[in-house]
């Protein structure tokens, strides 16, 4: 098994005019180690990796793997709409000593089961790293099925995949298909504590970047198989999970991230700042955990 348990989607501080900010960068990944985290994301989605440009994308990951040090794995989002792209963003995880890429399935050209198993076997070939497969449906208009999972499990260097659908009910078919070592993380906060209780490896989290400590206790109950426990945890963190998609992510975490002081108030376009309308429940959440 790769990796278990809380696995935080890193978001890219920047400051206000959206340059990366790498002090605060340093401030996270520091953060991270001490709480406890089992291994960061950088770059994915919750890192904006749609509006930063591939020269952007290498730096960030390699100062990532940088400022960790071997202290916590590197898992380096490397997903592409072009499969040529995918290639070159995995190769410069890979030269950056990253630990793992996520891959996203190939987002608005909605390529068939076929295209998702040539595209994903072509990044294997090319790049020798172990590689995760991302789902999520809603933002990429193409659902990777268990099935089409099975296929490229066999593949030696996909070692796992991250699923964001929020559907419990597809755990078993995956487990089943794919295999006790083949890892199986969610990708939704809201469920990802019954994921782990149901089987599943760990979670992708958003949350775990304001509520760290928080997360790796819930997930390892949840892991131990400690019912009562993880679920009394998770409740702590029920609200935080819902406020912190109340718009597109990771709009609702980097605001909730200034508000506590750890990042300036710095997004891309198109994404904008928090609207005031959203606010109070973000930080009545942030407030429910402690975090201001």
């Amino acid at each position: 098994m790769f990796v278990r348990g809380s696995i935080v989607a890193l978001v890219t501080p920047m400051d206000a005019g959206g340059a990366v900010d790498d002090a605060a960068l340093s401030r996270l990944i520091a953060l991270h180690v001490a709480s406890g985290t089992a291994a960061i994301v950088a770059v994915g989605t919750t890192g904006e990796s749609a509006t930063l440009d591939e020269d952007e994308h290498c730096a960030v990951i390699a100062r990532c793997v940088e400022l960790a040090d071997g202290r916590l794995p590197v898992i380096a989002g490397t997903g592409a709409n072009a499969t040529a792209e995918a290639i070159r963003l995995t190769r410069c995880a890979e030269r950056a000593g990253a630990d793992a890429a996520l891959l996203v399935t190939p987002y608005y050209n909605k390529p068939t089961q076929a295209g998702l198993i040539a595209h994903h076997r072509a990044v294997a070939e090319a790049v020798s790293m172990p590689q995760i497969l991302y789902n999520v449906p809603g933002r990429t208009a193409c659902d990777l099925l268990p099935e089409t999972t099975a296929e490229l499990a066999r593949i030696e260097n996909i070692v796992g995949l991250k699923d964001a659908t929020g559907d419990l009910a597809r755990l078993p078919r995956l487990r089943a298909l794919c295999g006790r070592d083949f890892a199986l993380y969610s990708g939704d906060d809201g469920s990802g504590c019954e994921f782990m209780l149901r089987g599943g490896d760990g979670v992708i989290s958003v949350t775990s970047n304001v509520a760290p400590a928080l997360m790796r206790r819930m997930c390892e109950a949840a892991l131990a198989g400690d019912r009562e426990t993880a679920l009394a945890l998770n409740a702590q963190l029920d609200a935080l999970h819902q406020a912190l998609f109340v718009e597109s992510n990771p709009i609702p975490v980097k605001w909730a991230m200034a508000e506590m002081g750890l990042a300036q108030q710095g997004i891309r376009l198109p994404l904008t700042w928090l609207s005031e309308a959203s606010q109070p429940a973000v930080r009545e959440a942030l407030r429910r955990v402690g975090a201001v």
